[in-house]
């Protein structure tokens, strides 16, 4: 499962640094130059991981920047008092205006009972 925390991911660049840094002075020690060391497989591999913590350590601060952000928000938010909704009464003395679908009902109803 991928680490989430930054205290981890601190420490796998720090794993990932030491073994660059070993294999490098190892592939040194044995007299290639550095064109032939930037080839070397694992070399390119150790440096693809240190990239890709570096990556996940940057997607992480920013998450907890966001997340700071969303709190500062939240607070702001909280600390504005809230505006009282004001109830409309109802008119008691005044009908809702029919639809033209029961005007013409009770019309029809209306000429029916003349009948």
């Amino acid at each position: 499962m991928v680490s989430k925390s930054s205290e981890a991911r601190e420490n796998q660049k720090e794993y990932w640094g030491s073994k660059l840094n070993q294999r490098l002075s190892f592939l040194t020690e044995k007299g290639l130059d550095p064109g032939k060391i930037a080839k070397d497989g694992t070399v390119r591999k150790l440096r693809a991981k240190m990239r890709e913590t570096g990556s996940r350590l940057r997607t992480i601060a920013s998450q907890e920047k966001k997340v700071e952000e969303m709190a500062r928000i939240k607070a702001e938010k909280a600390a504005v008092p809230k505006e009282e909704k004001v109830k409309k009464k109802k008119e008691g003395g005044k009908t809702p205006e029919e639809s033209k679908r029961q005007q013409k009902k009770s019309k029809k109803q209306a000429s029916k009972s003349k009948e």
